[in-house]
């Protein structure tokens, strides 16, 4: 396999894009980079970084005294006691070199085979931690996915994780990057071990690491400001940042900062999603771990957007990113490819790229998930037990409604200063971009919304005051301390990069539907001559376009029950559960309820008059009868884009079908994440109905999806 190999060094699996030097303009640029952000805080100060290494000294005397303690209470003989020894590890921004103040340690304590997690590193060292007066906030963890200590040393804040070698003594060179170092582990100290493994080879494969650090540090940055970093919410965190920028370094060795900044924008806004990043080669090793392949593992398949660890066993660290949440970040890839651009022409400045993302601007309706606690111990362990399922709910909500309606969740959670054991999260919905919306349309979400409650509702450590509430809002209801200061803004931001972007579309929007609007007035004018009339004649006495209209409306919503009482809030909204089936007549047009209530998500716009399918129908979930009929062919979506863009299929039939959206590897018109749960039923086939007096046309394309199970076995 091709790879670049500079100065005896090997970096990458391909070819690098360019191997050209900076220009005076980068060396310019690179140096305001640097200097902005110096300004904004981002680096730590010299006595702070002193004060880190003091920290970590301390530390690791302490595990030293720790693992000497217990080797004498369980009886080692003189030598095994003289040499007992326990070592300290660092990994994360850390050690990658890209922490900022007040950033905590990723620590890794490695301990010998004698020394047990369980009783030993979450009881005897925990205790002696506890009777420190140096160590503040300690909360164990020992049922997470990687069990961990948190605390502060000496203000430090310090995540210490633990791994337990098979080896009776621990050696002070221990290198911990050999494959071998896994051999007979259990999967959490693997896990444990992993991060440290991951963060010592990034550092080995990337040309420069000046200048990946740099560049790190304006992306980790940028994501923070743009509301795309948080892994437990769906985005990107630390590490999978880490491994783009690594992967840019290679694909331009020689580049500096500035250009590596936008060179990234520009190769992750063309990147083909899911081809996985990859640093290196991987490798299958020896001790039969599982590493990522998609070729073997299912599971494998159903990632979206894979970013591939290079440390043995390889494992794709972006497993989290949903459909929705990567729709959102390959749009703000797009803007920051636009802004670079304009940067070079002297259109932009770092600023207009680092503006913050106004997310409580950009949406009209908002989910708000409260929690709330009986005391600060119990808030924190529900707090971070609840932030962990939250993308579940995402999940849920999308996939309940097909897709079409969209969430973007806040990556933060807000805090009412007048009641200090609550605390809310918030999700910002949409319908679908790019699909004709319908008048009032609603969406139905309670059903979901309490499955995730029941779902939450399962904690293992779950006690009584534990409390959670989900509600739906509108923008003008937003509560004050969402917003800087607790003052809530008197108008939209202006000026701003995207308000200029938002001001633009619209414009284009309104002209786009002028365009529409005249093109179907001359439609209509052309319609009322004889021969065109036998062309849209369909019925006895409708036409394509009623029949068309005739497509049930579907009424979705959102009820939440309130803390006391359990009844739906009307003055802010809630999300309901009734099941869709519920709102479904036979062959009625009308939906069952003419007003919505005040508990249902709408969305309020005209559609264009060349779009008379103004709701997509979303039938109910359980089984139809009708999957008798269905063709078993999962390229049928494939077959319906060409028979929308045949060039001799009568102009109202193209008129009024939507465009479809353009369908995955397989072939599913659904994204990967939904085929996770659901199963696609094939699609019926479509059927052709035309007088002897009338002009065959193309058909009508019925499509009916109730679940998506033979997708996997396609």
């Amino acid at each position: 396999m091709a790879s670049v190999q500079q100065n005896g060094q090997r970096f990458g699996i391909t070819e690098p894009i360019s191997l050209g030097g900076p220009t005076e303009i980068d060396v310019v640029k690179t140096r305001e980079l640097e200097q902005y952000l110096q300004d904004v805080g981002l680096y730590e100060s010299k006595e702070e970084a002193v004060r880190r290494e003091e920290v970590l000294g301390r530390l690791d005397q302490i595990v030293k005294t720790w693992i000497k303690t217990i080797s004498r209470a369980k009886g080692l003989n003189d030598q095994l006691l003289h040499e007992a020894n326990a070592k300290i590890f660092t990994f994360g921004s850390y050690r990658l070199g890209v922490h900022g103040p007040g950033a905590d340690i990723d620590t890794l304590c490695v301990g010998p085979r004698h020394a047990t997690r369980e009783g030993d590193f979450f009881g005897e060292l925990q205790r002696m931690l506890s009777e420190m007066p140096e160590v503040t906030e300690l909360h164990p963890v020992p049922d997470a996915h990687v069990p961990l200590m948190g605390f502060k040393l000496n203000g430090v804040s310090i995540d210490l994780l633990y791994a337990q070698l098979p080896l009776w003594v621990i050696p002070e060179d221990l290198d911990i990057s050999q494959d071998s170092i896994l051999q007979n582990a259990d999967e959490q100290t693997v896990r444990s071990l992993n991060g440290c493994r991951v963060t010592d080879q990034i550092l080995r494969l990337v040309p420069n690491i000046q200048h990946f650090r740099t560049t790190l540090r304006c992306m980790r940055f940028w994501a923070k400001r743009r509301g795309v970093y948080s892994n437990v919410s769906g985005f990107l965190g630390g590490i999978n940042w880490a491994l783009l920028v690594a992967r840019i370094c290679q694909l331009y060795p020689n580049a500096l900062p500035n250009m590596l900044a936008s060179r990234f924008f520009r190769v992750y806004t063309q990147w083909r999603w899911p081809n996985p990043v990859l640093l290196c080669s991987m490798d299958e090793g020896s001790l039969g771990l599982q590493v990522w392949d998609p070729r073997r593992n299912p599971k494998d398949r159903l990632h979206i957007m894979p970013i591939i660890t290079p440390a043995y066993p390889c494992m794709n660290s972006s497993y989290n990113v949903s459909a929705s949440t990567l729709r959102i970040m390959t749009g703000e890839f797009q803007r920051g490819k636009d802004i670079c651009e304009a940067m070079e022409t002297n259109k932009a400045d770092w600023d207009t790229l680092f503006e913050p993302f106004a997310f409580f601007e950009a949406y009209k309706n908002y989910l708000q998930i409260d929690i709330a606690a009986a005391n600060v111990d119990d808030l924190r362990k529900w707090k971070g037990w609840v932030e962990s399922r939250l993308r579940q709910l995402t999940l849920k909500i999308e996939r309940h409604t097909y897709n079409m309606l969209q969430c973007h969740p806040h990556p933060h959670d807000f805090q009412d200063a007048s009641r200090p054991l609550n605390c809310s999260y918030f999700m910002g919905l949409q319908r679908k971009q790019g699909v004709p919306a319908a008048e009032g349309e609603q969406f139905d979400i309670r059903r979901t919304v309490e499955e995730f409650k029941h779902t939450v509702h399962g904690y293992i450590l779950w006690i009584p005051g534990m409390e959670i509430n989900v509600s739906h809002i509108k923008r003008r209801s937003l509560p004050s301390f969402v917003f800087p200061g607790g003052i809530r803004p008197s108008h939209a931001t202006k000026g701003t990069w995207d308000s200029k972007r938002r001001s633009e579309h619209r414009i284009s929007s309104s002209n786009a539907t002028a365009s529409i609007s005249e093109m179907s007035s001359e439609s209509k004018a052309g319609s009322n001559s004889p021969g065109d009339g036998k062309k849209r004649k369909w019925g006895d006495d409708e036409t394509l376009t009623d029949q068309l209209r005739n497509v049930k409306h579907v009424a979705e919503s959102v009820p939440v029950e309130n803390c006391e009482g359990g009844s739906p809030d009307p003055s802010v909204g809630s999300i309901c559960s009734s099941p869709t089936k519920d709102y479904c007549t036979n062959g009625k047009s009308d939906p069952i309820m003419k007003d919505p209530p005040e508990n249902v998500v709408v969305f309020r716009k005209d559609p264009p008059e060349s779009f008379p399918i103004e709701k997509i129908l979303t039938p109910p979930q359980a089984p139809s009868q009708e999957t008798e009929e269905l063709e078993d062919s999962f390229d049928f979506g494939n077959q319906v884009i060409q028979q929308i863009s045949n060039k001799d299929a009568a102009p109202a039939a193209t008129a009024t079908i939507p465009p479809l959206e353009a369908t995955t590897l397989n072939g599913s018109p659904f994204s990967k994440e939904a085929v996770e749960e659901l199963e696609v039923l094939p699609m019926r086939q479509p059927e052709v109905t035309h007088r002897d007096s009338v002009q065959q046309r193309k058909p009508i394309i019925k499509l009916n999806f109730t679940s998506l199970g033979k997708t996997n076995g396609k």
